[in-house]
């Protein structure tokens, strides 16, 4: 069982490791592209870049439901080798755009077919075994995450060198063999005796979302794990607009920086959440991450010079720790036979986050840098995502506070942690 488990995971990560480089690949050029399509200079298309964003978060807020909760019914193989090949699809559609409006239709394929996070993580919880491996390997995905994003803006810095286009076309041709690895090696994970019919009613996005409103104690984490996704918009939707513009990067510095931000991630999803996890437990790991987190935001956001972005990285990437634990904490309210559809709407509100946050966020650090702003701030929008990573805090606390109180039940899922209660939570 363990050797199947670790084999199960290894094709997981590979997959989710491939697919984010795929993203990765095409980062460091997105801005200049835009820029260079629509004739304006970078801090005016981050608001373009922004609807790019909004646009696939909108289509992929209304479908993920849908592919969550087909996920349950015929497995998440065959949903997980769909949404490569959409993805496929989307790049070389980017790859060729002759004009912003094409890049509009290859967001909306992704979106349709982007369910490669939320199939991930219900075939993560398929496959953990029991309570005590489960944060460990929803680490695996930030692991995988980090790793991919450590090759995938290094290598789009490389081919950048070669014309814009050159890293749509490696993104593309990485999800196809993705695509293709996956049909031939990754195995089904959600056996036949743990599905479940398809339910209209469930697969729409706010049906999805009444499901975290049915369990009080997922919904308010719920509010949380919104706000966490809000306020990191404000580095995911903006930082190669920002950095391109506050400090001159070029495509080269915008990948070499991401290429840090992967490494930092990928060491503390892969190795301080398993050490800091089972030391303090998954509520104090939440606590701690989410403050770092702000207090990395709000260091970008008085940034002087291009150096301090690297150093204030450390931080920031260090509230990373949060996400497994808080994660982990979600998950483990609800059956297995039901992780497709849990999953389907955390990444509903992820999608909420990301059709609202990069509007707000980029909109913000253009008006920000232009002679209609009261006073010039590039980074205010950065001190918008501390506030919701502060606020998000707040909630956290009162919702598992109560929770410890009213369902004594729950303590060990809340508060883990191997040195605080005898076993490693999850």
């Amino acid at each position: 069982m363990q050797t199947t488990t670790k084999s199960a995971i290894g094709f997981i990560f590979i997959t989710l490791l491939i697919d984010i480089m795929g993203w990765g690949l095409i980062i460091p050029v997105m801005a200049d592209l835009i820029a260079q399509l629509k004739h304006i200079p970078v801090n005016q298309a981050s608001t373009y870049g922004a609807l790019l964003l909004s646009v696939f978060a909108i289509t992929q807020f209304l479908f993920a439901p849908v592919v969550g909760n087909l996920s349950d019914k015929y497995g998440r193989r065959p949903v997980l080798l769909l949404s490569l090949l959409g993805f496929g699809i989307d790049y070389i559609i980017l790859a060729v755009a002759p004009s912003y409006g094409w890049l509009f239709v290859g967001r909306v394929i992704a979106g349709l077919t982007g369910a490669s996070f939320t199939t991930a993580t219900a075939y993560i919880a398929d496959v953990s075994p029991d309570e005590t491996t489960r944060a460990k390997n929803f680490g695996m995905i930030g692991a995988a995450f980090g790793l991919g994003f450590v090759l995938g803006p290094a290598l789009g810095a490389f081919l950048a060198t070669w014309g814009i286009r050159a890293p749509f076309y490696a993104a593309a041709a990485l999800c196809l063999l993705n695509c293709l690895y996956g049909y031939f090696l990754l195995p089904e994970s959600l056996s036949k005796e743990n599905r479940r019919p398809f339910d209209a009613k469930r697969a729409n996005p706010f049906g999805a979302l009444r499901f975290l409103t049915n369990h009080p104690e997922i919904g308010g984490l719920a509010i949380s794990f919104f706000l966490i996704y809000l306020g990191a918009q404000s580095v995911q939707g903006n930082w190669n607009f920002f950095t391109i513009y506050r400090f001159n990067w070029s495509e080269k510095m915008v990948g070499i920086s991401l290429a840090v931000v992967g490494v930092l991630v990928g060491g503390v999803q892969a190795g301080l959440t398993r050490v800091i996890n089972p030391k303090i437990g998954n509520e104090r790991s939440i606590y701690l991450g989410l403050s770092l987190y702000a207090v990395g935001l709000i260091l970008f956001a008085f940034a002087t010079e291009g150096w301090m972005m690297f150093a204030f990285l450390i931080p920031y990437c260090l509230g990373g720790i949060c996400g497994p634990s808080l994660q982990s904490v979600i998950s483990g309210h609800v059956p297995s036979n039901q992780q497709g559809e849990l999953q389907g709407a955390l990444t509903s509100l992820m999608s909420l986050t990301t059709i609202i946050g990069p509007l707000v966020m980029n909109s913000t650090f253009t008006y920000f840098t232009t002679d209609k702003a009261p006073f010039y701030f590039p980074g205010i929008h950065f001190l918008i995502g501390a506030v919701c990573m502060l606020l998000s805090v707040m909630i956290t606390y009162k919702v598992l506070s109560r929770e410890k109180k009213e369902h004594p039940e729950l303590r060990d899922i809340i508060s883990g942690g191997g040195e605080l209660k005898g076993t490693s939570l999850h």
